[in-house]
């Protein structure tokens, strides 16, 4: 069981927190927690790298000179591979990076990803995050009066609320996620985890609902 501190906007503790990391996840697979980190970052690439083969450079197509006779190495065309600025022997093409993982396994490691920051003390609650509106100023004198500024952070949330989000998009390495789009590159990525008591209890929720049905 591990009991968490609760603070304020001010940086004062409020209460604790128990839970239990268990709850969550019954063990932790660093193997599983990397191989999904690794299919959600193969997805991010564009696979947009091209080269140009022979037949796409600019540049005639006539012999350079002739075959025989001139005690130089047969030669083709300005557009062969082992000429400069003819096209390459074997281009990059565009490709395709993305793939995917069993559901269940990258849920789980989603799951196994909040456990192990919890477990390691690297979550920090706050009682509440309201805004009557956007304030980026608001959320960085929070974030200073917690003593996680100027650090990678990501503040989890129980919901997609429009004043937090844009009170936190403009503060560098910074970011807000609803807990329905948390996922195991974004809760390991940061240095830092911040989520509100709310947004603890829906994750708590929806982990109960997926091991009831």
């Amino acid at each position: 069981m591990v009991s968490l501190p609760v603070y304020d906007r001010t940086g004062a503790k409020v209460g604790t927190y128990d839970i239990d990391p268990a709850e969550l996840a019954p063990r932790i697979s660093k193997q599983l927690m990397h191989d999904v980190v690794v299919m959600y970052q193969a997805n991010l690439r564009q696979g947009s790298a091209k080269n140009k083969n022979r037949s796409e450079v600019a540049g005639s197509t006539r012999k350079m000179y002739r075959q025989k006779g001139t005690g130089n190495a047969r030669a083709g065309s300005r557009r062969s591979n082992i000429r400069r600025g003819g096209g390459r022997a074997f281009p990059r093409r565009p490709r395709d990076w993305s793939y995917r993982l069993p559901k269940k396994a990258v849920r789980m490691a989603t799951r196994m990803a909040v456990a192990s920051r919890i477990a390691d003390g690297e979550v920090m609650l706050i009682d509440d995050l309201p805004f009557a509106a956007p304030k980026t100023r608001d959320m960085a004198t929070i974030l200073k009066a917690l003593k996680i500024d100027g650090q990678t952070l990501l503040v989890a949330v129980a919901g997609y609320d429009v004043n937090v989000y844009k009170s936190i998009r403009n503060l560098a390495d910074v970011l807000v996620l609803p807990v329905s789009d948390l996922n195991a590159l974004e809760v390991l990525r940061p240095k830092r985890l911040l989520m509100t008591k709310a947004a603890l209890d829906a994750f708590r929720e929806k982990v109960a609902a997926k091991q009831a049905s």
